[in-house]
């Protein structure tokens, strides 16, 4: 599939993936000392009238869209609900 249109997403839903903890300290003086967690964000986007959601996986350490912001998504044009977002 080919995706080649862009429209505007916005972000509704940021959840912490509190169960996977990355340390990023070798030697820590308690338990979330030098812990960092990924986040899971689900992104909005309408395509011709019909709104469609899209979940992304961010890695911890990297910058977290808040909730409400815009993002840009790409998707296909046969199949609107295959798309990926650009952050």
């Amino acid at each position: 599939l080919i995706m080649e249109k862009e429209v505007k997403g916005f972000v509704i839903e940021v959840k912490k993936q509190w169960w996977l903890k990355i340390n990023k300290k070798p030697a820590r003086t308690h338990a979330l000392d030098g812990a960092a967690f990924p986040y899971i964000i689900k992104v909005k986007y309408t395509v011709n009238g019909n709104d469609y959601v899209k979940r992304k996986w961010i890695g911890a350490g990297c910058s977290v869209p808040d909730v409400g912001s815009s993002l840009t998504v790409v998707y296909c044009v046969e199949k609107p609900n295959k798309a990926k977002i650009l952050l």
